[in-house]
């Protein structure tokens, strides 16, 4: 990801200047595009005078073309009251340029006029999530580190021979005249004509700021009295030779090492449901316009990455609002699917937006009370492991009881193997590379139907195996020796892998939530649901030893059957919830503990697991009956 020496220069005059007379509807769009201008004039037109004087004449020339650019893009804007007196400061600022007055005086009315086209064309230059640099440092990895280097120096290795060579994001004076904002712009919108790609389609506006925020962390030092607190607003839109010129050198290095880590960590929930709310604001823009893939990949993310996030918590306030919720979400964006009028589409958003109201108003502003952060540290780990538990309970008594130690140890291999991988997974997503909302939901999606897959094969094996002659039978063919072994360790990996992903990612989502004063309420409730999880399978464990190994057979065999339907539904929810396929909603009950969703695709999913119950359990029906008849 090559962020050259400029991060807002060299943009192909030929295609700014056809933006400029061809703009969308949409107003934000110019209006962004003018600020990408005016930030570069900012930041890079101090370096080309002095005195009064040239000292880069091709940097200088650059400006003035790009003035030029500048005033046909405010031009081209929709017309409101103030664009007239955005047109006479774009004149004056060039005034200023032509006559090479000093870089710092032009840089500060640009910044003052961008901030005046900001206001007039609504452009929000402000997150809406408190960013967070350390979910950046993987984006930057993955996206930034091949040409800017692991440092940001500019030494990366696929940066060698380019011309303009990467930038050096270590170049403190260049980003002390960046805004937060500036390089987020620069992150969505690239620079056109080098090789520094625009990353809007890859990297969704939380993703942007968290690695802009990253980035500005290579200039910023720890300050040992931080005095002043910055709001989330300035840290974005400020710049710190602003701050300094105002507020003195050490504020700017206040400013600095604040807008590197913002204090206001806690994601409380009124955040997450505003990004939710912004990002379907920006989805139906996007429909206006005929860009109905980008609407509809907003309206995933504003989903994933922002009311999912508190549904948990949501669940354990009211349920049904939840529900209710959640559904709206999802008919919005299946009116973008099937390619509805904007004006439905748009009656559906606002129906949404006021359920997201609604919830928001349950959950509060700040963060979650020490109740229901109890209760949601609770339900999270109970909810979630209760499924697992069962499965694994059910293979351990029945291996146990008809003395199969040497697949008991490979079961135990495959759950503990899951816990592993579940960490090391948590471990990768949370420092090495960022996993989407989307990405998050097809693997869970993909785990539970796979799941689903082999349960349903271990309870029609269990039911095969339900009479001692048949038990016998097995046991002379030594198949737990082998394949059969295998079998049950691949499914006491999935069955615990699956669930485990799911509860780290719910807590951490928590975590942030409850903030420091509920973090003891969350880990209380994490260890009673544990507590809880142990008691039960112990229970199961237990109680099965007693009972008759035909009786036992059976229960084991209609509740991984049971299971088997229940993570169908559950696997087709996630697919639908990350966006693979759409929701085709039927009037039915719903029991999310069961997988049963009121939709068409979740209820068929079902029916294929009952049908597949039916024909199997109808086979080994007809064998015994066979084997009756031969006896």
């Amino acid at each position: 990801m090559p962020l050259r020496s400029r991060f807002l220069a060299w943009l192909m005059l030929p295609v700014l200047a056809v933006c400029s007379f061809n703009l969308l509807a949409d107003a934000t769009d110019g209006a962004a595009q003018a600020l990408h201008l005016l930030d570069y004039i900012g930041a890079d037109y101090p370096a080309t005078v002095a005195d009064g004087k040239v000292v880069d004449a091709s940097e200088y020339r650059e400006q003035v073309e790009f003035l030029g650019v500048l005033q046909g893009l405010v031009v081209a804007l929709p017309q409101r009251a103030e664009r007239g007196e955005l047109e006479k400061g774009v004149a004056s600022l060039a005034e200023a340029v032509a006559k090479k007055q000093d870089g710092a005086l032009v840089a500060r009315q640009a910044r003052q006029l961008g901030a005046k086209l900001a206001v007039a064309y609504e452009v929000s230059q402000a997150p809406v999530i408190t960013p967070d640099p350390a979910r950046g440092a993987p984006l930057y990895a993955q996206h930034c580190s091949v040409c800017h280097g692991d440092a940001g120096a500019g030494d990366g290795p696929a940066g060698i021979g380019l011309e303009p060579p990467p930038a050096n994001l270590r170049d403190a004076a260049r980003l002390d005249r960046l805004s937060l904002y500036d390089i987020y712009n620069t992150l969505g919108l690239g620079v056109s004509g080098t090789d520094m790609p625009a990353f809007a389609d890859q990297l969704d506006d939380r993703q942007r700021w968290d690695v802009a925020t990253y980035i500005a962390g290579f200039s910023a030092q720890p300050v040992a009295a931080p005095g002043k607190t910055y709001n989330l607003a300035d840290l974005a839109r400020q710049t710190p030779a602003e701050v300094s010129a105002a507020e003195g050198v050490p504020a700017a290095a206040t400013f600095r090492a604040q807008r590197a880590q913002p204090p206001q960590v806690q994601r409380g929930p009124a955040q997450l449901l505003d990004y939710t709310s912004q990002t379907l604001d920006k989805s139906l823009a996007a429909y206006r316009t005929g860009d109905h893939e980008q609407a509809y990949d907003l309206s995933v993310a504003a989903y994933l990455e922002g009311f999912e996030l508190v549904e948990s918590s949501l669940d354990n306030v009211d349920a049904n609002v939840r529900k209710d919720t959640e559904k709206a979400l999802m008919a919005y964006r299946q009116s973008l699917q099937d390619g509805l009028p904007v004006a439905q589409a748009e009656q559906k958003l606002e129906f949404a937006k006021g359920k997201l109201k609604e919830s928001a108003g349950l959950l509060g502003s700040d963060g979650l009370s020490t109740s229901l952060s109890y209760i949601s540290g609770l339900l999270i780990l109970l909810r979630e492991g209760l499924e697992a538990i069962l499965v694994l309970a059910a293979i351990l008594a029945f291996l146990r009881n008809t003395g199969q130690q040497s697949a008991v140890r490979s079961v135990n291999i495959g759950w503990a193997l899951a816990l592993v991988a579940g960490l090391a997974t948590w471990a990768l997503a949370a420092y090495v590379i960022d996993v989407s909302g989307a990405q998050r939901e097809l693997l869970e999606g993909a785990t539970a139907l796979f799941a689903s897959v082999m349960v349903l094969w271990l309870g029609v094996w269990m039911h095969d195996r339900r009479h001692a002659a048949a038990w016998q039978d097995y046991i002379k063919s030594s198949l737990v020796g082998g394949g059969g072994r295998f079998g049950f360790a691949i499914l006491a990996f999935f069955s615990v892998y699956r669930e485990l992903f799911e509860v780290i990612l719910f807590y951490e989502t928590l975590w942030l939530q409850a903030g420091p004063a509920g973090h003891n309420a969350v880990l209380a409730g994490g260890a009673t649901a544990l507590v809880l999880l142990v008691g039960l399978a112990w229970v199961i464990l237990r109680g099965s030893a007693r009972l008759p190994l035909a009786l036992f057979f059976g229960i084991n065999a209609a509740l991984l059957c049971a299971l088997s339907v229940v993570f169908a539904g559950h696997g087709v929810k996630a697919l639908q919830e990350a966006g693979i396929f759409g929701t085709r909603p039927v009037p039915f009950f719903e029991f999310d503990w069961l997988g049963i969703h009121a939709d068409a695709y979740s209820l068929s999913a079902q029916l294929i697991a009952l049908i597949a119950i039916a024909v199997l359990y109808g086979r080994s029906w007809l064998a015994e009956k066979r084997r009756t008849q031969v006896a």
